[in-house]
């Protein structure tokens, strides 16, 4: 049985203009905040000369491009699925640390960790939720409930795994995840329905705000990194980058 029937598609459309809402005013703040000495630090100047990559804007568009992917990825992840998945299955913020959602139904507590990918977890990271769910799980000893933990990763496919190593906690991905918190088969579907043309009143200001990055990068990149002629001067990128 999955923990819920229905939902309400109100509440589901409102967290999900909530949640891009976070995702975009994160991404952008960052975006504004960047400058070009806190960017080349992390960056591999010898791939840039290997690429032969002699321009200013050639360079920044490839790291500022880079650096919105990465961004992104992480900003959406960390924004995006929780407060949905809260509203799909009417639960409510976990106390408990590593557990995001907690519902209980009946004699039921449901701890729900929300996953963006499949890919989250190394052997560290896996074995750390695991501890998480049994320090959970002896809260709801003390109140006499059953325990069923769920890590739910919001998109993918997940097939078995750590195979011959029991589990107590079920791992339930994409399509299987979104059923079991709202007993709709085809609500991974609807999701993207619910979001309609919310997006599209963002893309106007996080275009403005990259590319007034990128042309804020290119002049600090050739105040910072270029010589009279407009040439990089690799020696002082590279000094700049790995020296002492």
């Amino acid at each position: 049985m999955p923990i819920n029937n229905s939902y309400d598609e109100q509440q589901i459309v409102e967290a999900i203009a909530k949640a891009l809402d976070d995702f975009y005013s994160a991404l952008i703040t960052k975006v504004n905040a960047l400058n070009i000495k806190a960017i080349i630090r992390r960056k591999n100047p010898y791939l840039f000369r290997a690429k032969a990559m002699n321009g200013a804007a050639q360079i920044v568009d490839a790291i500022l491009s880079a650096f919105v992917s990465s961004s992104e990825e992480t900003i959406f992840g960390n924004v995006f699925f929780e407060p949905i998945a809260t509203a799909a299955a009417k639960g409510q913020k976990a106390l408990a640390e590593g557990v995001d959602i907690m519902v209980e139904k009946g004699d039921t507590i449901y701890a729900i960790a929300v996953k963006s990918g499949t890919s989250v977890f190394n052997s560290s990271s896996k074995k750390k939720q695991e501890q998480n769910f049994a320090a959970a799980q002896k809260l709801a000893q003390q109140v006499k409930k059953r325990f069923v933990p769920i890590i739910g990763y919001s998109y993918g496919k997940k097939k078995g795994s750590d195979r011959g190593v029991p589990k107590y906690y079920a791992e339930l991905a994409g399509q299987e995840f979104w059923s079991e918190l709202t007993g709709d088969s085809e609500f991974y579907i609807k999701l993207i329905r619910f979001m309609d043309k919310l997006p599209e009143k963002y893309v106007e200001e996080f275009e403005n705000s990259y590319q007034k990055a990128s042309n804020r990068l290119v002049k600090e990149f050739i105040i910072q990194f270029c010589i009279d002629d407009g040439s990089i001067d690799w020696e002082k990128l590279v000094e700049f980058n790995s020296g002492n």
